[in-house]
């Protein structure tokens, strides 16, 4: 049966607006105040993937970001930088009030600054197309696709862009888009590519499984580790997801009930390559816990049974 993502993504919090601007200072404004931090916790985890890729094909992978948005995992990928970092370059009243113009201007300038050590090239694909305008535009990605693959066909020129992939990647669009968009990219492929996914534990992955398995690709998920997204925008997202992960059998003890979004780290993979170099023996695990945040909404006990409360 296929899950209901978009019942699901009404428990979360709605952030459309964010991508309509031609430049990313909402996106790390309205993110950055909830201590969104995927970007930077998944990327060690994305350079070991991507090292044991590279090592098994010898040359530099061609990564396709779905939900790349602003070019933001290219970004601390390619570059000796980090979201937390880029959140107070935006943030600067200096930056606030100059013109999207300028700003892409100053990034370019910027981002070409520093030595690129990424290990891989990328492209991107989002519905978004004044983020995927920016992320080309100041040398983020090589190149970029605009398509909602959810209710669109690829287009022949996307489909040419997308034959060469080596790797895909996600870091918190799956839900947004579910096998549908999966099919459509591996359907252009001339490879089997391998595919990373950071998933939210609110979101079941077994449909996406499924629809790999049918074209070679087995599926592993990373144990013993989950990686912080961000923080619970309000008490009413906090007790929704909540609510979400009980009714999937998912124990939020420890975990999302601390007040934090939390992803597991999914791998799929033609079979051969899964036996040669097993997930766990390819990862050392950096999740995240730890780091600095805002106040959280948690549960606490008392007479009455469990409330919400805001913990600094």
């Amino acid at each position: 049966m296929r899950t209901d993502f978009s019942r699901i993504n009404q428990d979360k919090a709605a952030f459309d607006d964010i991508y309509a601007s031609d430049d990313p200072r909402a996106y790390f404004s309205v993110l950055g105040g909830l201590d969104y931090m995927i970007p930077d916790v998944a990327e060690p985890i994305v350079r070991q993937i991507l090292a044991a890729k590279a090592s098994a094909t010898s040359v530099k992978p061609i990564v396709l970001d779905v939900g790349c948005s602003y070019g933001i995992n290219a970004a601390v990928h390619r570059f000796p930088l980090t979201f937390g970092g880029l959140r107070h370059r935006y943030a600067r009243r200096e930056m606030r009030a100059i013109s999207s113009e300028t700003l892409v201007r100053l990034d370019r300038n910027f981002y070409s600054a520093w030595p690129d050590v990424g290990l891989a090239r990328f492209i991107g694909l989002d519905v978004s197309a004044p983020a995927v305008s920016y992320a080309t535009g100041v040398g983020l990605l090589e190149q970029g696709i605009v398509a909602d693959l959810e209710k669109e066909p690829l287009s022949t020129e996307s489909a040419r862009i997308l034959r060469s992939i080596d790797v895909i990647m996600s870091t918190g669009c799956i839900g947004y888009v579910t096998e549908k968009t999966f099919s459509k990219i591996l359907d252009a492929t001339e490879k089997r590519p391998w595919i990373i996914s950071f998933v939210l534990r609110m979101f079941p992955f077994d449909s996406l499984a499924a629809t790999f398995a049918k074209r070679g690709l087995v599926t592993e998920r990373l144990a013993g580790a989950t990686f912080i997204q961000r923080r619970f925008r309000d008490a009413e997202e906090f007790e929704r997801t909540l609510a979400t992960l009980a009714a999937l059998g998912i124990d939020a003890t420890g975990l999302e009930s601390e007040g934090l979004f939390h992803a597991d780290l999914i791998l799929s993979r033609p079979e051969s390559d899964a036996r040669a170099a097993p997930l766990d023996d390819i990862v050392t695990v950096a999740s995240g816990r730890g780091r600095p945040i805002g106040p959280r909404y948690v549960h606490v006990g008392g007479h009455e049974g469990l409330q919400v409360a805001l913990e600094p």
